[in-house]
């Protein structure tokens, strides 16, 4: 979908939009309006039809001013520096907001430039509309609210596999422009050195981590950062925040059921600190990015996209010769860190071993856990 021509790109935002529609009819009108990290689902809905709408409708040559939304208020509701107390409209309103946004949308899709440089807007509103459906997914799952009907079950149980030893190399890491869409934060395509490593060829399991927590790695200070301990302790955490003890029995949330935890399914819902605190536990480390999409290249067997987003130990920074893209607003450098692959979740179009996702380092709210590599 990366170089979606136009008649493709229009079938998949008309689809995309109808799969928006089919999760928001699953959910409680209650459930739809609650407040949530992240804001409510309405407000993640708006943003689809603010960002569309903004991207795609309302772009206008530098210095020029920007067109009012059709829907009233919609920037102060669902823009980038949206009032978070702001009364949001009724999701009626939203929704009819946005079918009429995508209409027209549709209509000038179908004038412009059959290239990469016609279609990025429209390309990057479908990437954007299924990222929040995935993100709304997420969101109810923390929340621990009944999944809808077209939400998958948890991550099945993988092949086990041990370490691969990857030869030192020179990679070519990020997004060269013949791959069509890609993010500005993706580009451009360099040469980065990588000694030689060992990786996993598949995420830690809910039983390799499960040891950690029986090991009381919850309460070994050693383990963890001064801050990252802390939080801990102020949540009074032992264990993964979906996970609960049931006599001698481990047990798993998901969405609002509880459970038995399937032993070698990925782990999911952690943030990168207790990612962090298993590696130094285990004598393990998180791979860097440069690592892990090297290996996603170039690894038979390397296991990702249908499984779990995956933490890294690299905080975002930019490429060499970054250059924003017009409608990005500031890239969160230094703060995020960056996750790789996909998960069950993910849409099969926005899958690109190239794509970095920044999070939060205290983040579980993601469908993410995480590989290791080995010390050297």
């Amino acid at each position: 979908m990366r170089r979606a021509g136009r008649t493709a790109l229009a079938d998949a935002l008309a689809e995309s939009r109808r799969t928006t529609w089919r999760l928001v009819d699953a959910v409680a009108p209650a459930a739809l309006l609650a407040d949530a990290p992240g804001g409510s689902l309405l407000r993640r809905l708006g943003r689809i039809g603010w960002r569309q709408e903004l991207w795609c409708r309302r772009d206008v040559p530098p210095g020029r001013l920007i067109p009012p939304s059709r829907l009233v208020d919609a920037d102060g509701c669902f823009g980038d520096a949206a009032d978070p107390s702001e009364p949001l409209p009724a999701p009626a309103a939203v929704r009819a907001w946005m079918d009429a946004v995508l209409v027209a949308v549709l209509e000038r899709l179908a004038d412009e430039d059959d290239d990469d440089v016609g279609l990025h807007r429209a390309r990057r509103a479908l990437f954007h509309e299924q990222a929040q459906q995935e993100a709304m997914l997420a969101s109810l799952a923390t929340r621990g609210l009944p999944a809808p009907a077209s939400a998958l079950a948890p991550p099945s149980r993988m092949r086990l596999a041990a370490d691969v030893r990857v030869p030192g190399c020179e990679a070519m890491i990020g997004a060269a422009p013949e791959y069509g869409f890609s993010y500005a934060v993706e580009r451009d395509a360099h040469p980065v050195r990588l000694a030689p490593y060992g990786i996993s060829l598949q995420p830690v399991t809910n039983a390799e981590f499960l040891q950690f927590v029986e090991d009381g790695g919850y309460h070994r200070a050693r383990l963890w950062s001064t801050e990252a301990f802390a939080r801990l302790a102020a949540e009074g955490r032992t264990a993964p925040a979906h996970w609960r003890r049931v006599g001698a029995r481990w047990q798993m949330r998901w969405f609002d059921a509880w459970l038995p935890l399937e032993p070698y399914a990925p782990l999911v819902h952690v943030d990168a600190h207790e990612a962090e605190a298993w590696c130094v536990w285990a004598d393990r480390r998180l791979p860097t990015e440069a690592e892990w999409e090297h290996a996603a290249a170039s690894l038979d067997g390397f296991d990702w996209g249908d499984t779990v987003w995956e933490w890294t130990a690299s905080t975002l920074a930019p490429y060499p010769g970054y250059r924003p893209d017009p409608e990005d607003g500031p890239a969160p450098f230094g703060t995020h860190r960056v996750a790789r692959g996909g998960s069950f979740a993910t849409t099969r179009d926005r899958l690109d071993r190239r794509q970095r996702r920044p999070l939060e380092p205290t983040c579980a709210d993601a469908f993410v856990g995480f590989r290791s590599c080995a010390l050297d």
